[in-house]
């Protein structure tokens, strides 16, 4: 069965998104716009997916708890995982990563943990729109260790993809897509780096604006909507 999905989508806890980036406006434009599995996937840290969990909870939508780690080599990976609970354990490791510094409120935004019923139930204070100091190897190697996958983020970027940031994508066996960008032709980015083909594409949305979430555009064949059949998918 093919199932709809746009599998990176910022809340309002992301210092860069809107702050109309509820859990049940995410949740509520996701249904509007069609679509099976999301993944809520803010900048280092997963204080909002249970929240938007909750949201759809009656609702013929699923929703992947997620993560986007912004490694040392300053490397984007959008990491997925089964639970919430272990998206807390990696959501731990990151934060132990990350810089001792304060988020500028004033400079890059609020950045705003809200429960189901999008009240606002505390800020982040600290600064989540920086790099970890954790390698991309040892992301993947604890992700999968938690049962998750790992797609490269906006692979086709001049900045903090994958790609730009090493100049190849190296050999990692457990990761089977990567993402490309709304807009950006699979077929053109294949002529650009040929030595990709033997790789999976997923389009995502990256949306940090509720109008930039993806309607019915990209598509993954799985047995049945659920999580574990995705991450199975989305590994090698």
């Amino acid at each position: 069965m093919r199932f709809a999905t746009d599998l990176h989508i910022h809340t309002a806890l992301s210092p860069c998104s809107d702050k109309d980036m509820t859990p049940n406006n995410i949740v509520n434009m996701a249904c509007l716009k069609g679509l099976d599995i999301i993944a809520i996937t803010d900048h280092n840290s997963a204080e909002n997916v249970q929240a938007v969990i909750k949201s759809a909870s009656g609702k013929k939508l699923v929703v992947v708890p997620g993560m986007e780690v912004e490694t040392k080599e300053e490397v984007h990976l959008v990491c997925l995982f089964p639970s919430f609970d272990s998206a807390l354990r990696m959501q731990d490791i990151i934060h132990a990563a990350l810089p001792d510094r304060r988020n500028r409120e004033d400079i890059f935004g609020r950045q705003l943990i809200m429960d189901e019923h999008d009240g606002i139930l505390s800020e982040s204070v600290r600064f989540l729109l920086t790099a970890a100091n954790i390698s991309i190897k040892d992301v993947v190697n604890a992700v999968l260790e938690m049962g998750g996958a790992v797609i490269p983020a906006h692979a086709d970027r001049t900045s903090c993809s994958i790609i730009s940031n090493l100049g190849i994508m190296p050999e990692y066996p457990d990761i089977k897509y990567l993402e490309l960008s709304k807009g950006c032709s699979t077929k053109e980015f294949l002529q650009k780096y040929p030595y990709l083909y033997g790789y999976e594409f997923i389009k995502s949305s990256d949306a940090h604006r509720l109008g930039d979430i993806l309607e019915r555009e990209d598509f993954i064949d799985l047995p049945e909507l659920s999580i574990s059949c995705l991450l199975n998918a989305l590994r090698k």
